[in-house]
């Protein structure tokens, strides 16, 4: 792997608007949010956030690709109003693998990211007829931006053979290595990624194929500092002279905070994207498996604002403060 700095230091946010349950409800004409898009960024830049991590989903395409484009672009420009670069994720392993363009369901009460919709979802994935449809997606959308420097990074691929059961983990192989190929035919001028985020032993193919072709290589840790840093270590080892970016981490209630992470990976120069930025539809503030019972957490799980700008864990404005002095 030739050695590149592609980017300097950075952190920021996965984002999806408050206003969206989903990326089909972020993306779609009548419930793109352009208003508040552009409020929430500027509550990033406010703390020194300069990339957001957003996804994307094929049926977009599928449905008004030239609106979808422009949307994007749009998103695109408000961004870099507020200093702020963006790496688009294609497809996606998790959650609903049942969905549907139109009007988004509500929110289920209490649940974390009961609306997130899979792309393109198992049965696609599977589907060899469906191959032409998604080939053309992923290279009209990377046609049009390929040489957009607002676009820093292509996250190919997220959470790969998270979408299958134990010991079928490999099925999502075949489409994870053909958008790595899609993407090489295009020529785009932007570095390629997929995070390795689960390390038991039938992922082991999906995390050889991941780590040997990606450019910036990428990775997840909902983890405690202390196993943070190990990982860490680990992937700068494994990178051998590539940038390193953990593109998923921060769950309070686990021991991923800001005040015992975001340091450390400066401190590596590792760029760092964790999940969430305002608390709203995608209700993440409440943690993986939580229910109406439960009630209300002790501490939200993700996310780094309410919606009115005003921090959802004020103490951690003085985390932001010092990197920005630093």
């Amino acid at each position: 792997m030739t050695k590149k700095e592609f980017f300097p230091w950075c952190f920021g946010a996965n984002f999806t608007p408050s206003t969206a349950v989903n990326q089909l409800e972020m993306w779609q004409e009548e419930s793109f949010d352009p208003g508040t898009i552009d409020r929430e960024l500027g509550f990033a830049e406010g703390i020194g956030m300069t990339i957001m991590r957003v996804f994307l989903h094929d049926l977009l395409w599928q449905q008004d690709k030239e609106g979808f484009l422009r949307r994007m672009d749009q998103y695109l420009s408000l961004a870099e109003k507020h200093g702020i670069k963006t790496m688009f994720t294609f497809f996606d392993d998790c959650w609903n693998d049942r969905f549907s363009l139109g009007k988004q369901p509500a929110p289920k009460p209490f649940t974390h990211n009961s609306g997130w919709v899979k792309s393109p979802g198992v049965a696609a994935a599977d589907d060899p007829a469906q191959r032409t449809r998604l080939e053309e997606y992923v290279k009209g959308v990377l046609t049009r931006f390929s040489k957009d420097d607002r676009v820093v990074l292509w996250d190919l691929y997220n959470e790969p053979g998270g979408a299958r059961p134990a010991g079928q983990r490999e099925l999502s192989l075949p489409l994870l290595k053909d958008i790595f190929r899609w993407a090489k035919e295009v020529k785009i001028s932007q570095p390629v990624t997929a995070g390795l985020w689960n390390f038991a032993e039938d992922f082991e193919t999906l995390n050889e194929f991941m780590l040997e072709n990606s450019q910036i290589v990428t990775f997840h840790a909902y983890l405690t500092a202390e196993e943070t840093k190990k990982r860490a270590l680990a992937f700068l080892e494994k990178a051998q002279g590539r940038q390193v970016l953990c593109s998923e981490y921060m769950a309070r209630t686990v021991g991923s905070t800001f005040e015992k992470c975001l340091p450390l990976f400066r401190e590596l120069n590792i760029s760092a994207v964790n999940w969430g930025l305002v608390s709203g539809k995608t209700q993440t503030i409440f943690p993986w498996g939580w229910n109406e019972e439960k009630g209300m957490p002790e501490k939200p799980f993700h996310d780094v604002f309410h919606k009115d700008g005003t921090f959802l864990c004020p103490e951690e404005k003085a985390v932001f403060e010092s990197l920005r002095k630093a």
